[in-house]
Formats: structure tokens, C-alpha cells, sequence
């Protein structure tokens, strides 16, 4: 089963910290901070729907301008989600424009800002052009027993509080377990293909009874189709777990900070997780709170992780990035 999710990174190794990830089958897309993205093609800035920055540092949300100036003036709600302080920022950049002319807009933009204070749980505002993007406040909520922060159909978001000198989040994004429908089985049952396929697939992923009913009918018939109830129609499926995928940057190498990664990317089949600093280089590393090529490595081979992205390499190291994968790879191998 192909993974719903493609990520890819927006400035590869070296540059500011994106993650762009697109939906298969849907237009809809994802981001992991929000540095420059300029390297984008509008139609795909335009898809992104849900935005989880680590936190505000310019390089990790230099990028916010540019989706705003190309949302203006369209119908669209994009919800952003930052650490302690993130609603001030957002509300901040929204008001050094003079938005005078908001009458004159058909269409509202709205940004829906989730500010993350790990044990303070979440608080939500709104912005709306509509409204000059006048802070609209609403209520806190107490933190999740999972960490999840967003879930829809289709994922669900996890995050983990991290240390950089300041609140820095890591955040992992969970599929869904995939509903594989075998036309073969379907075939021998003298099943029709159709829409109601797609209604069996939900039935399941909602953990809907075996005795729950599905109408099964011909895609193009306006009769009514056969009632079926949903254990007659397991045999004509399989469930696959979904993919993981997990995003960490700007973090100190401290014990603390290693189990919480650990644990949040523990599994993921693609883990992103910068390293700034050579191996070498471990006191640089340790004063500018961030991780080496070693220590990346060695917590993605910890976590179980199938696969692992370094990024963020520091620019002192321009012209030795397969150097730099090269022991983030020794390191996640266990040399």
C-alpha cells in the first residue's frame, strides 16, 4: 500500500528548516516549520492546510509573510501550531500591516493559532481578515494523556516539549492504519467495485461492529443495493498500519531531551532530526543547544527509526555534506 503522505525537504540540508508534506489522492498538504519557502510553487503553498513550527526563531518562521501575502484575499482557514508565546508572535506579525482595505476582501482568511505549553496544556486563538485580524481568544484546554494535537480521519499529530535555551517542539505525524481492499476477493464474491468501498473502509477504520450494516451497490444503478453486515465483508480486506513520520530540530543534547525524542520517534519510518554540528564538534554543539551528526544518529537508532533524514547542517560545513550523512549514518548504524 502506498503511504498517504509524501515529505520532502523544502531547502535540503543547508537551508532554512521545512518540511513539506503532501497527501496522495487529496490537495492538500502539511508543513513542518515554516522557514523560507519561497523555493515553492504557490499552487503548493497554497494546499498547506495545518502548519507545526518548532519555534520562532527567523529561520524557522521567516517564511510566514509569504504565505500570508499569497492567502490574502482567498477563502481559507490554515490552523498554525507553536510553543509558549506563539499566539503573541502570530498576532504580532499579523498587526504590522495595515489591513484598512479588509472591506473590500469577498473572501476571509482565517489562521487558527494553537499555542502548546506542555504540562499548561493548549490555548487557541483567531485571526480573521475579515476582522482585521483582531485577536479573537478562545478557551484553554488541559493537555492530552497522548500528546495529540491534531487528528482528523486520516492523522493524527503527537508532540514532545523540547530544550533549545527556550520551549522548542518536536512533533510526529501517524496515519491512520490503511484499509486494503482485494478486487479479487470481490471478483470471487461477485462483488461490485463502487463508492460503497469507501464507506466499508470508514466503517472499519471507526471500529464499527460486525453486525453494523453496509449497502453494497453497483456504482451506477439507481436501485437499491443489498444490505450486508460488516463481518460478511472482512474477508475482502486487510488492515496495514499506517506511516510515521517524526520531525525534530534545535535541541540540546541532554538526557532529558534524548528520552523525550526517543520516545516520540520511536518507530517512525522516517525520522527528520537535524545536526548542526560535526562530530567533532560536540562543545560548539553543546553551547549553541543544538545536536551532532553522532548524536542524531545514535537517537534515531534508539528509537527504532526505518530511515533517518539529517538537515540543518550548519553552514560552516558548506561543501562536506556527505561527510556530515556520513556519520549521522556510522552513528544510526551503530559504529
Amino acid at each position: 500500500m502506498r503511504p498517504l503522505l509524501h515529505p520532502s525537504l523544502v531547502n535540503g540540508r543547508f537551508g532554512d528548516p521545512a518540511v513539506y508534506l503532501e497527501t496522495l489522492f487529496d490537495r492538500r498538504a502539511l508543513l513542518f516549520d515554516l522557514g523560507d519557502i519561497s523555493v515553492l510553487p504557490s499552487r503548493k503553498i497554497l494546499r498547506i492546510e495545518q502548519i507545526f513550527v518548532s519555534h520562532a526563531h527567523i529561520d524557522h518562521f521567516y517564511g510566514f509573510d509569504l504565505l500570508l501575502r499569497l492567502s490574502a484575499g482567498r477563502s481559507s482557514t490554515l490552523q498554525l501550531y507553536g510553543p509558549s508565546g506563539f499566539i503573541d508572535r502570530v498576532h504580532h506579525k499579523l498587526q504590522a500591516y495595515h489591513w484598512n482595505l479588509v472591506d473590500e476582501f469577498e473572501a476571509d482568511l482565517v489562521f487558527v493559532v494553537t499555542e502548546i505549553g506542555g504540562n499548561d496544556g493548549t490555548r487557541k486563538a483567531q485571526f480573521r481578515l475579515k476582522n482585521a485580524f483582531a485577536r479573537e481568544e478562545a478557551q484553554r484546554h488541559p493537555p492530552s494523556e497522548r500528546g495529540i494535537i491534531h487528528a482528523d480521519p486520516l492523522f493524527e499529530v503527537s508532540y514532545a516539549v523540547l530544550d533549545h535555551h527556550m520551549p522548542c517542539l518536536g512533533y510526529a505525524i501517524q496515519e491512520v492504519a490503511h484499509v486494503n481492499i482485494w478486487k479479487n476477493h470481490l471478483d470471487a464474491r461477485g462483488l461490485p467495485v463502487g463508492p460503497w468501498l469507501r464507506e466499508l473502509k470508514e466503517a472499519v477504520l471507526a471500529g464499527w461492529p460486525d453486525h453494523a450494516v453496509i449497502e453494497v451497490r453497483e456504482p451506477s444503478s439507481s436501485d437499491p443495493g443489498s444490505n450486508m453486515r460488516l463481518g460478511e465483508l472482512r474477508d475482502v480486506l486487510t488492515i496495514t498500519p499506517g506511516q510515521k513520520i517524526a520531525y525534530v530540530t534545535d535541541v540540546a543534547d541532554t538526557p532529558s531531551n534524548r528520552k523525550a525524542i526517543v520516545e516520540l520517534a520511536r518507530g517512525a519510518d522516517v525520522l527528520f532530526i537535524e545536526a548542526a554540528f560535526a562530530a567533532a564538534d560536540t562543545a560548539l554543539s553543546a553551547e549553541r543547544a543544538h545536536l551532532t551528526t553522532r548524536a542524531a544518529g545514535a537517537m534515531a537508532r534508539e528509537a527504532g527509526v526505518k530511515r533517518v533524514e539529517p538537515f540543518h547542517f550548519s553552514s560552516r560545513y558548506e561543501g562536506q555534506g556527505e561527510t556530515m550523512i556520513a556519520e549521522v549514518m556510522a552513528a544510526f548504524a551503530g559504529d
